[in-house]
C-alpha cells in the first residue's frame, strides 16, 4: 500500500552536481526532498511512497524521462502526481512532447535556483488544492449517496405504506359488502335443511298412502325424477353450506393479513399469518390453467407469539411466498411433463426458535432452478427484477428487507443454488 504521509519532493536525474544543487535548494526553502539517478529507481521509489512533486530529468541512460513520465501517468495510483521535466533541450517539438504525455511544466538547465523556487510552489500549492478540492469532492459524492439511499429507503416505505392502506381499505370494504349476505347464506342453510327433511317426510307419508296413482300423476312423477330430486338436495345443501363457511375463511384470512398496524405491534401468532397467506395464494398452488400443483410442505414448530406489525409481517409471507410460486412456474419452461410428474413442484414453510430461544426462525424454500451467486447479490436492491416487463416491480424483497430488519429488528436472509432451489430465512426477535 501506497504511503503517503509525509509529503516530499522525488528529484530524478543521473547528474549527481544538479541533484546536489537542487537538493540543497529545496532544503533550504523547508522542503523534503529525495533522490533517484535513473527512472527505474525513481518509479521504485513511487512505489513505495507518494511524492507531492517530481523533478524528472529528459536525457537519462537505460529509460528516459519521457519513458519514465509515461509509465507514472499510465498508472491509476501515479498519474495525479505533478511532474516538472528538466532539460537543456528547450526545443518546441521536446516542450510539446513533455506535456502532451502529463507534465505540467518545464525547466531549463543552467538552473536559476529562485525559477525553481518559484515553479515548485505553485505547482505543490495547486497540487494541495487539488488535493482539497478531490477531498471535497469525495465528500459531496457520499452525502450524495448517503441522501440518495435515504431517499430510496423513504420511497419504498412510502410505496409500501400506500399499498397496505390501499389493500386494507380495499378489503374492509369487500368485507363488509360480502358480510351481510354470506351471513344470510350460511344462517339460513341449516334451516333450509330442516325443512327439506320435513318434506321428504310428508312425501315419503304420501306415498305409503298413495299406492295407486292416476297413470298422470305417476307419469309427472316419472318426469319431475321425484327420487333422484329427493336425494341429491340434501346434497346441494351441503355444498352450499361448505361453499359459504370457505367464503368466510377467506374473508376472515384476508382481514387478518391486512390487519391496521396502528397504534403500534402487538402479539401476534405467525402460522396464522402463514396460513392466512397461503389460502389467498390458494388458486395459484393449485394445478388449473396448464400450471402444475405446489405441494406445500408445513414444519410448524412450537413458537410464543412474536411483537410485531401483523400487517407487515404478512405482506413479507406474501411477496416471499408469490416469489417462489413465480421461481416455480418458470422452471416449468426448462422441464419436460416426465420430469415435472417425477419431482413435482414444492414449497416448504419450517418454523423454530433458534438455539438461544430468541429468535423465530422462519423458512420458505422452493425447489425451482435456483439463483446465480451475481444475481443473489442484488436481489434486495431496490428496483432490481429479473422479470420480464410489467410483471415485477423491484420493490418486493427490497420493501421485506426493510419490514424485517428496519421495523422488526429481525434478519432477512437468502440462500440459492443453482438447479436446487432458493431458501428465505426471517429471524424475528421474540
Amino acid at each position: 500500500m501506497l504511503d503517503q504521509t509525509n509529503e516530499f519532493i522525488l528529484i530524478v536525474d543521473d547528474n549527481p552536481t544538479n541533484l546536489s544543487v537542487l537538493k540543497q535548494a529545496l532544503k533550504a526553502a523547508g522542503l523534503n526532498v529525495r533522490l533517484a539517478e535513473d527512472g527505474k529507481s525513481a518509479i521504485a521509489q513511487v512505489h513505495r511512497a507518494l511524492p507531492a512533486l517530481i523533478l524528472l530529468d529528459v536525457q537519462m541512460p537505460v529509460m528516459d524521462g519521457f519513458e519514465t513520465c509515461s509509465y507514472l501517468k499510465a498508472d491509476p495510483h501515479t498519474r495525479e502526481i505533478p511532474i516538472i521535466f528538466m532539460t537543456a533541450l528547450a526545443d518546441t517539438e521536446n516542450t510539446v512532447k513533455g506535456l502532451s504525455l502529463g507534465a505540467v511544466d518545464y525547466i531549463t538547465k543552467p538552473f536559476e535556483q529562485e525559477e525553481i523556487l518559484a515553479r515548485v510552489r505553485v505547482h505543490l500549492q495547486m497540487g494541495n488544492m487539488t488535493k482539497t478540492l478531490q477531498q471535497m469532492t469525495a465528500t459531496l459524492e457520499q452525502k450524495v449517496a448517503e441522501r440518495t439511499a435515504s431517499l430510496q429507503k423513504a420511497q419504498v416505505q412510502l410505496v409500501q405504506q400506500e399499498k397496505l392502506s390501499i389493500l386494507g381499505e380495499l378489503v374492509a370494504g369487500v368485507a363488509h359488502e360480502i358480510n351481510n349476505p354470506i351471513s344470510c347464506i350460511s344462517n339460513n342453510v341449516a334451516p333450509a335443511q330442516e325443512y327439506v327433511a320435513v318434506l321428504q317426510r310428508a312425501i315419503h307419508l304420501y306415498q305409503a298412502e298413495v299406492t295407486h296413482p292416476s297413470a298422470q300423476m305417476q307419469q309427472e312423477l316419472e318426469e319431475l325424477d321425484l327420487e333422484f330430486v329427493l336425494e341429491d338436495l340434501p346434497k346441494l345443501l351441503d355444498s352450499m353450506k361448505l361453499s359459504s363457511l370457505r367464503i368466510i375463511d377467506i374473508s376472515v384470512s384476508l382481514r387478518n393479513f391486512c390487519r391496521a398496524d396502528i397504534p403500534g405491534k402487538v402479539l401476534f401468532d405467525v402460522h396464522q399469518g402463514l396460513d392466512s397467506t397461503l389460502l389467498i395464494l390458494q388458486h395459484r398452488l393449485k394445478g388449473l390453467s396448464g400450471r402444475s400443483p405446489i405441494q406445500v410442505i408445513k414444519e410448524y414448530g412450537k413458537l410464543p407469539e412474536v411483537e410485531c406489525y401483523p400487517g407487515q409481517l404478512n405482506q413479507v409471507f406474501m411477496n416471499l411466498l408469490a416469489n417462489a410460486i413465480d421461481a416455480l412456474e418458470e422452471s416449468n419452461q426448462q422441464r419436460s411433463p416426465e420430469d415435472i410428474k417425477a419431482n413435482p413442484h414444492r414449497i416448504e414453510i419450517q418454523t423454530r426458535l433458534d438455539d438461544q430461544k430468541k429468535y423465530v426462525v422462519i423458512c420458505i424454500r422452493d425447489n425451482g432452478m435456483g439463483m446465480s451467486p451475481e444475481i443473489q447479490q442484488h436481489i434486495f436492491d431496490h428496483l432490481f427484477t429479473t422479470k420480464a416487463v410489467g410483471k415485477g416491480t423491484g420493490l418486493g424483497l427490497a420493501i421485506a428487507r426493510q419490514i424485517v430488519e428496519d421495523t422488526h429488528r429481525g434478519q432477512l436472509s437468502c440462500n440459492s443454488q443453482l438447479g436446487k432451489g432458493t431458501e428465505f430465512a426471517i429471524a424475528l426477535p421474540i
